[in-house]
């Protein structure tokens, strides 16, 4: 039997299959554009994880779908919505929204959870902050969490004061946003908000302070468990490269 005849064989059972199953986009398209080359992506990435079933090969699995079809929770998440208009799936797809670049989209479902009843919650109104700050307005963002916290005065958040720290600095409003930062560092959890402040110091020229803040945060990550490390290791890294340079 022909080559070709084998693949185009293979292309069409593979396409029968992902249409069978639900995953028809992106793969026919891959399929047919990319001959054997994307019949044999579509079996390490879909079929290979069914078979073997390992749960970090199924996180695999998703971490490359994600990038062959970013949107593909985005619309199963917009489908859903169609069907069942609760706040739980309307907020799901509003934080799939942000995370793939449709700020003004999250902004809205935002929006109308915060004008119901049941949604009138400061968790949503921190997800609106955030659409608004990753759209760069951050001084829309700063309103929205100033209203916030006008609204839930009892209401504190790590992830708040950071984005609100964050906000103030994209608005150019340094020496608020390093007091925020300064006050983010006896509570905050992650090291993010320790470096962001270090490399804010450095950027107005307090070289000094910059390289305490630095190796403060080194000296305690090198004394924290691993698995602390591992989840930090991003801002560490930057921390690291900091002191050497």
């Amino acid at each position: 039997m022909p080559v070709a005849l084998v693949v185009l064989l293979l292309d069409i059972t593979l396409i029968y299959h992902a249409a069978r199953t639900g995953r028809l986009q992106p793969w026919a398209f891959i399929i047919l554009m990319v001959p054997l080359i994307g019949s044999l992506a579509y079996i390490v990435v879909e079929l290979v994880p069914e078979w073997l079933g390992s749960h970090d090969v199924q996180r695999a699995r998703k971490r490359v779908a994600n990038k062959l079809d970013p949107e593909k929770q985005y619309r199963e998440l917009s489908d859903r919505l169609a069907i069942t208009d609760t706040i739980a799936n309307r907020a799901a797809l509003a934080e799939e929204c942000v995370l793939v670049g449709r700020y003004d989209e999250a902004e809205h479902h935002y929006d109308h959870i915060l004008s119901l009843p049941m949604g009138h919650e400061p968790l949503y109104a921190l997800g609106k902050a955030k659409a608004q700050f990753a759209r760069r307005r951050p001084s829309d963002a700063l309103a929205t969490l100033d209203e916030l916290q006008k609204a839930w005065p009892d209401y504190n958040s790590a992830e708040a004061h950071l984005l609100y720290a964050r906000a103030l600095q994209d608005a150019g409003r340094t020496d608020e946003a390093l007091e925020e930062y300064h006050a983010l560092l006896a509570y905050a959890p992650s090291s993010e908000a320790k470096v962001r402040y270090g490399l804010l110091l450095k950027l107005v020229g307090r070289i000094a302070e910059a390289k305490v803040v630095f190796t403060e945060l080194l000296i305690q990550m090198k004394r924290a468990p691993r698995h602390v490390r591992k989840v930090q290791a991003e801002w560490i890294a930057i921390a690291e490269k900091q002191i050497a340079g």
